[in-house]
């Protein structure tokens, strides 16, 4: 079954298997996003999920599917948060013990939560820096005790269990969606999606939102089949994945109209706005459809559009790193190593003549305090609006002083920030 294609009746089946167990999630309408686009918007609320995560939908639709026999030898999965959730959820249900491998970068908060959700019938193992290292060790572990493998998206069982999103969206629309736009990680959800909506609704355009930093369908897509990224950004945990599924790529490839990716800064902002106007508490992967309809999707079809927000995991002491991220982003937060003379009205001079009205000092550091001459400092400094940075370029160009600008992209920059 493994290797077979799934189809929109599969979609069918599982939401008929899921009943009641998971959440009807809401799809609110975004004046914000609506604004915007000068159309309607459409948020589907995963974030409030059983787990608060789309996820346990697939799980749960293959964990239920097992033998009895598959049920006793006990269930292995590889996660970074979200679908171990789920699993948790599952086996909890259906009284199955199951071992979850998760990266070293899951959230603190997301193993609070499958420790609270799965209770004694989840043991959690920490397995490798990404989710791709902690899948090979779940694997292995399967292989080795014959344990089943829970495939978090390349699976018909969890492609079709994830479809169910879609299929409650076109549900509860008062008008039918001209867009969907779907987060991409492994492919999952993107699958499931696009099986669903080409049985039944085939003139739907369907988007998948990769973050830039792991743009693993992107690649898959250019190179006619799934590659591995040699390395990818961690910071949208739920879909930082380095290599996509063989079945969600097939898929993907023959049924979805796009795959564009969306970089981790405009994430941040609108994780930001998402909090700020909607009052919707997003992770990282949850707010990738939203920051696409927000700034990268300038020509959509007419009609109403659909996004999933498939994710609210988020620690909260992760948000100063958001914060920090949108800033530079946005263009409004800048570093820079700046050395003083050590002589009288060293700083005065670069309070008075290079920053201008409305630039604040949010960082002052020394980075060396041996040198009796000069003390190079990273200052990080905040502008009300982009365009007067150049202003502010000018005159530390004019300035007694050297002044050397970090760029975000630089070694430099991740290494002292």
């Amino acid at each position: 079954m493994a290797s077979e294609l799934p189809s929109g009746v599969d979609v069918v089946v599982a939401a008929q298997t899921l009943g009641n167990t998971v959440r009807h999630t809401p799809l609110d309408l975004s004046l914000r996003l609506s604004g915007i686009r000068r159309q309607p918007v459409l948020l589907k609320r995963e974030d409030i999920q059983v787990g608060r995560s789309y996820k346990v939908r697939g799980a749960y639709n293959f964990i239920s599917s097992l033998s009895q026999e598959e049920r006793e030898s006990g269930i292995v999965c590889a996660s970074a948060g979200n679908h171990a959730q789920g699993v948790a959820f599952a086996c909890r249900q259906l009284k199955i013990h199951g071992k979850v491998f998760l990266p070293s970068t899951t959230p603190r908060q997301k193993r609070s939560r499958i420790r609270d959700i799965g209770g004694r019938w989840i043991e959690q193992v920490i397995g490798g820096a990404t989710f791709d290292e902690a899948s090979a060790a779940a694997q292995e572990y399967s292989r080795d005790h014959g344990a089943t493998y829970v495939h978090p998206f390349d699976d018909p069982r969890t492609i079709a269990g994830q479809g169910t999103v879609v299929k409650e969206i076109f549900e509860q629309a008062s008008e039918i969606p001209a867009t969907v736009v779907v987060p991409v990680g492994g492919g999952g959800l993107l699958a499931g999606t696009a099986i669903w909506l080409r049985t039944f609704h085939p003139e739907v355009h369907i988007v998948g939102v990769e973050p830039e930093g792991a743009r693993s369908m992107a690649a898959a897509l250019e190179a006619g089949g799934p590659v591995t990224l040699p390395e990818i950004d961690a910071f949208a945990d739920g879909t930082a994945v380095a290599r996509v599924g063989d079945i969600t790529y097939r898929i993907a490839r023959d049924l979805v109209d796009e795959i564009i990716s969306v970089p981790e800064g405009a994430i941040c902002t609108e994780m930001l706005d998402l909090y700020q106007v909607e009052g919707i508490i997003a992770e990282p992967a949850g707010a990738l459809a939203t920051a696409a309809v927000a700034r990268f999707l300038p020509d959509l079809p007419d009609g109403p559009i659909a996004c999933i927000v498939s994710g609210g995991n988020n620690d909260v002491s992760r948000y100063d790193d958001v914060v920090e991220r949108s800033l530079v982003y946005e263009g409004l937060r800048h570093y820079f190593l700046v050395t003083f003379p050590q002589e009288p009205g060293a700083l005065r001079h670069f309070l008075d003549d290079v920053l201008g009205e409305g630039d604040d000092i949010v960082l002052f550091e020394y980075t060396k305090k041996n040198n009796r001459e000069t003390g190079p400092a990273l200052v990080g400094i905040e502008i009300d609006d982009p365009a007067n940075l150049p202003g502010l370029l000018d005159r530390m160009e004019a300035s007694r002083l050297h002044i050397e600008k970090l760029e975000p992209n630089s070694p430099a920059f991740s290494f002292l920030l």
